[in-house]
């Protein structure tokens, strides 16, 4: 393994010295379809890399708004660009990244979708790797931008805090989590030599299953901690991108196809560990991230959400329930298996959410032992017995109450089988972070006293002036005697009129309307709109939505 770098996440090369370095060795494969107002960024990104770059291949999914023409007049003027016109529609992004495969001629090919782009030094930086390693595979950072706010998320993060170099996948069995296949290099003969290519056609998730074929063939593979790719993510755009647009069966259906078929490729070439980390992650990932959502959906698409959920679940054997019993994602599979309706879906919604938070009751067996439900005994919940305090699903919950100055926010912690009192909480640490930039507002810190049985309560002002406008979501910390710490989020508390908007007078911008909710993982949050300006613009929306 390398030594950790002290370089900052940001590439620091210049092409100039890539240029000293070697001659140019990477493809771009640029895969698009219908998307003229975006490709042209996309290409330019990967010509911007500089002369490492030998070629940009645009590979045009038939279009029909003008992209292919487009690249053939961007192609004019820089001669490492080729257009490739499909003739017929694919309907995905695996068969024109095939075509991409075919057609590169270097050494190195990585690919970029139209609506999103790479970042200055990336080709760079993977490159280095890749050669310096001698890897069939280099691996970085791709982040999430959500558009138009410009929020970052980056994906995957602890796979690439530091350079690394695995002589085979199974070092690392969290590779499996990083499914993508933009935000890394591959040599070209190395997918040639294996035959690893995309499924052809409309095959959603079609990332899964190439990832699958790359870790199957047991390539060395160099990590860097560099920014290699930006996803823009716009949820707002009239055509949702295939992955994000999860409101039709459908897309779950396809999803856990190509999670099947992931798994049986790493199970068929004898990466038993690798495919055991795959179905770990279908339920730590695929399953907490739908699930949440159940309660968003008809009854129609629950219930068969909830049956092709336990067909596939009933395929795992033993020992992929044995791994981190503890874990939020093994628990609702299990609840699942065990429950032939839906049900739940608001404690599910809770123990899905990002951290999890298991909402009372706690119930226990005329024995003692804890599990989901009186109605439940057999989902037992004996791990959380002997889980480390900072692991624990715990609930909080929040109640804010907007007025005028300071807005009382009050906080509940509730117990979890004794390990709560057992622990000894003491404070939260409290702060409100922006949803729409990095601000973050009101910190502060508050000492939890006893409230009752099995509870423990604090109670702060929030200054709703001082943050401003925009959405906000409330961030914590519990600090326990013992010296742990949990980072948690708090249910919010609905009914008798909690989560209404409210308009109260502010003295820094004269009127504020607040309206505290509750986001799909039942988090609270707050949204602000500060001044006559904001307040006005607020109803001429909500009418506006009324009307249509």
């Amino acid at each position: 393994m390398l030594p950790d770098s002290s370089d900052p996440p940001e590439n620091t090369q210049t092409p100039e010295h890539a240029e000293a370095r070697r001659p140019a060795q990477v493809g771009v494969v640029v895969i698009g379809y219908n998307d003229r107002a975006h490709v042209a960024d996309a290409v330019r990104s990967a010509l911007a890399q500089g002369p490492s770059v030998a070629e940009v291949v645009a590979v045009d999914d038939c279009s029909t708004d003008g992209s292919a023409e487009l690249l053939d007049r961007l192609a004019a003027d820089d001669p490492r660009l080729r257009v490739v016109r499909r003739d017929e529609n694919s309907g995905g992004c695996g068969s024109p990244r095939n075509t991409g495969i075919d057609a590169v001629t270097a050494p190195y090919v990585m690919f970029l979708d139209s609506d999103d782009v790479l970042p200055p030094g990336a080709v760079d930086a993977l490159l280095t790797a890749a050669t310096g390693a001698h890897a069939e595979v280099a691996s970085g950072l791709c982040v999430r931008r959500e558009l138009p706010s410009g929020r970052e998320q980056l994906w995957q993060d602890t796979l690439y805090t530091a350079h690394a170099v695995l002589a085979r996948p199974a070092q690392r069995p969290r590779l499996v989590h990083d499914t993508l296949c933009v935000n890394k290099l591959y040599r070209t003969d190395f997918l040639r030599e294996h035959g690893i290519r995309f499924p052809e056609g409309r095959f959603l998730y079609e990332d899964f299953v190439f990832t699958a074929r790359v870790l199957a063939a047991a390539p060395r593979i160099a990590l860097v901690p560099d920014r290699v790719y930006v996803w823009h993510v716009r949820r707002s755009a009239e055509r949702l991108s295939l992955s994000l647009d999860r409101e039709h069966i459908d897309n779950w259906k396809a999803r856990t196809r190509a999670c099947t078929l992931a798994y049986d490729i790493l199970l068929g070439a004898g990466q038993k560990e690798l495919a055991r980390a795959a179905r770990a992650k279908f339920l730590e990932h695929e399953v907490r991230m739908y699930a949440r959502e159940l309660g968003l959906r008809d009854a129609q698409y629950r219930r068969a959400w909830w049956t092709h959920t336990r067909e596939h679940l009933a395929r795992y054997d033993a020992a992929d329930w044995e791994l981190n019993p503890a874990a939020p994602g093994r628990l609702l599979g299990r609840l699942i298996l065990e429950s032939p309706e839906p049900r739940d879906l608001p404690r599910i919604r809770d123990l899905a959410a990002r951290p999890a938070r298991l909402l009372p009751p706690y119930a226990r067996t005329p024995d003692g032992v804890p599990v989901w439900s009186e109605d439940l005994p057999q989902l037992a919940l004996t791990p959380f017995l002997t889980s480390p305090t900072r692991a624990l699903p715990l609930a909080l919950d929040a109640e804010l109450r907007p007025q005028a100055g300071a807005a009382p926010l009050t906080l509940r912690l509730h117990e979890l089988y004794g390990r709560v009192a057992e622990a000894g909480p003491r404070e939260l640490d409290v702060h409100w972070a922006s949803r729409n930039d990095d601000r973050v507002r009101g910190h502060a810190t508050a000492a939890l006293a006893p409230a009752g049985t099995d509870l423990w309560s604090a109670e702060l002002p929030v200054h709703l002036g001082a943050l401003g406008a925009g959405t906000w979501d409330l961030r914590l910390t519990v600090r326990f005697a013992d010296g742990a710490e949990r980072e948690v989020t708090a249910h919010a508390r609905a009914g008798a009129g909690r989560l209404r908007r409210r308009a109260v007078v502010s003295v820094r911008h004269g009127v504020l309307l607040v309206q505290p909710y509750a986001t799909h993982s039942g988090a609270l949050a707050l949204r602000v709109a500060t001044g006559v300006r904001g307040v006005t613009q607020v109803l001429r929306n909500r009418l506006r939505r009324l009307l249509h």
